[in-house]
């Protein structure tokens, strides 16, 4: 099966309801990354949507998917428990529908926050590396590393995409944090991006050309760990 346009499917949550996923799947696919969203917005927001759009031009499916409290329109993210719950679900129900492809696993900002935690907490069956569009280390404007401790805990190669304007990760800690988790860890830091990607519209890139290098890095990354290549 192979789709142009995303297919809307269930995922079961462990709590007994459901939450919405959009599988979009190439004709020849060579990984499957299941993609959270961020603490504001959905998996149908213009990045999310872009970004899986180009990923899938670049042979790379993409199985976003709703946390709870997004699923009911709250404004008020879920507790960790919830959506660390939630990020296993979405993973499973990737792997058992597409379990010939690798498996890749993360998200923007708070989604990837939570899928690291999961990972954390009891390693996510299949998933062979973690990304991370944004990933939020302190409060904007309140540098700490509270936030990156259970980082120590995951033994899988991770990617960290991160704007260098991000006001949810101060450049200088964020090098220290990737630096103290060694050879697994790899940083792409974006010029004048902030933690939406958004770059000043005067400068020498676009959104879009923004958008379309993060996917060229994860598309590389990806495919660079599915074939074993050392980390």
């Amino acid at each position: 099966m192979t789709t142009t346009e995303p297919i809307a499917l269930p995922v079961a949550h462990p709590a007994g309801t459901t939450v919405s996923a959009l599988l979009l799947l190439p004709a020849a696919a060579r990984a499957v990354f299941v993609f959270a969203h961020g603490a504001g917005a959905g998996m149908s927001h213009p990045f999310m949507t872009a970004i899986a759009e180009q990923l899938a031009e670049r042979g790379v499916a993409t199985f976003r998917y709703q946390f709870p409290a997004m699923e009911r329109g709250s404004r008020r993210p879920d507790p960790p428990a919830v959506a660390q719950a939630t990020a296993r679900a979405a993973v499973a129900e990737a792997a058992r529908r597409l379990p010939e492809l690798p498996l890749f696993a993360g998200g923007k900002s708070f989604g990837g926050r939570m899928t690291s935690q999961a990972q954390a907490e009891s390693p996510l069956a299949g998933v062979k590396g973690l990304v991370f569009l944004g990933f939020p280390l302190h409060p904007a404007n309140r540098p700490s590393l509270d936030r990156a401790q259970h980082l120590t805990r995951i033994s899988l190669p991770l990617l960290f995409l991160q704007g260098a304007r991000d006001a949810l990760a101060t450049p200088e800690l964020l090098t220290g944090v990737i630096a103290s988790l060694g050879s697994r860890a790899t940083l792409e830091l974006v010029a004048d991006a902030d933690h939406s990607f958004h770059v000043p519209a005067r400068g020498r890139r676009s959104n879009a050309q923004v958008q379309a290098a993060l996917c060229d890095t994860i598309a590389g990354w990806m495919a660079a760990r599915s074939a074993g290549t050392p980390r």
